[in-house]
């Protein structure tokens, strides 16, 4: 019997603010605009590009230039090994060099094959080839991303 999908986008409403339900994080996080950004993000990881949930690690931790970061996910692949780090924004932030400048960085941590931007109406995805980031024309599933 196939597994049931995670449930997405349970909202409720305390004290004056919405939360989200989180399935990854297994908790209720306020709905900011960049967390709806980053919950659809995660659905279409999961759902869409067949990601295991269990394989996605959410306002991931790291070090940039020895200072402390937090990626908003990263996927893994089953040895372990960073496949692709998610850098979302909400939507009224444009794209701009700086915001992938940012990205950027995040990425040189933990150089995954890939990296994905989204600010929930724009999304980019860039395959790394050497020291160069290719963007893409296409999201890739898992399988392309373990490639």
């Amino acid at each position: 019997m196939p597994s049931p999908s995670l449930q997405w986008f349970q909202t409720e409403e305390r004290e004056g603010r919405t939360y989200v339900f989180d399935p990854l994080r297994r908790r209720q996080v306020v709905l900011t605009p960049e967390e709806e950004v980053r919950q659809k993000v995660l659905y279409l990881l999961v759902e869409h590009l067949k990601v295991p949930a269990g394989l996605v690690a959410v306002e991931y931790s790291l070090k940039v230039n020895g200072m402390d970061k937090r990626a908003d996910a990263v996927v893994f692949g089953s040895a372990g090994q960073p496949l692709m780090i998610v850098e979302c924004k909400a939507p009224s932030v444009v794209l701009t060099e700086a915001v992938l400048d940012q990205a950027v960085r995040y990425h040189s941590a933990l150089n995954p094959n890939y990296l994905l931007l989204t600010n929930g109406t724009n999304i980019y995805c860039f395959k790394a080839e050497g020291q160069k980031l290719l963007t893409m024309d296409h999201l890739p599933d898992y399988a392309e991303m373990q490639a």
